[in-house]
């Protein structure tokens, strides 16, 4: 028996009509720089073939479908900045670069699908979809444009400071990244509230700026 390959569909679309916008982001994780957000209004006549969760693609196939999202689909990012997330939490952080996001779109939708189960504060109605992005083709878009996105983003950090290795682990927690953080310290870049990093600046360590 052949299984059928389960992925994202454009049904939840369908049935809410109107123009929907799907709303996911990247970088809630990481000890490093901001949390980014797209949303994303797919043409139903055009939509991208491959659209699938991000971390679900290779990073040459994200990389490929990045060009073409933005070529045939309404695209607004929104992100919230190192200071803001050590302000609000990571959490609020994410929500306020939700709403960015939607905002930033030049087209406004009438609906919004948002990967997760916590709804940001938006000017039309919103529905929250767990694991959003292997259920709604648009919240799988936009998580292959905010990871893009951001992965291109720290690399641009990592050329300011190549020591953490964010090229190639986008700020995340690695084995690299402990060891940059333990020999020179945390800089102007990660977040302080994060509890691996706070540990670093409790032991004396001062901030690289």
């Amino acid at each position: 028996m052949i299984k059928k390959k389960i992925g994202p569909t454009y049904d939840l679309e369908r049935q809410i009509g109107g123009i929907v916008c799907g709303v996911d982001e990247v970088g809630r994780g990481p000890w490093a720089g901001p949390v980014l957000t797209a949303a994303v209004i797919l043409d139903p006549g055009n939509i991208p073939v491959g659209l699938n969760d991000s971390k679900k693609l290779s990073p040459k196939k994200r990389e490929a479908l990045y060009p073409i999202i933005l070529e045939t689909a309404q695209v607004g990012f929104g992100q919230a900045s190192v200071a803001e997330i050590d302000h609000y939490n990571i959490l609020q952080a994410t929500l306020m670069a939700m709403t960015r996001a939607v905002e930033n779109l030049a087209v406004k939708p009438d609906h919004a699908l948002v990967d997760g189960n916590k709804l940001p504060k938006l000017h039309c109605p919103a529905s929250f979809v767990i694991k959003g992005d292997s259920q709604s083709l648009s919240i799988a878009a936009a998580s292959i444009i905010a990871k893009v996105k951001r992965d291109l983003l720290m690399k641009k950090l990592g050329e300011i400071y190549p020591e953490y290795g964010w090229d190639h682990n986008a700020g995340y927690g690695t084995s690299h990244h402990q060891k940059a953080l333990s020999l020179v310290g945390p800089s102007r870049f990660h977040r302080l509230s994060f509890a691996p990093i706070n540990k670093f600046i409790s032991q004396g360590m001062t901030i690289r700026y």
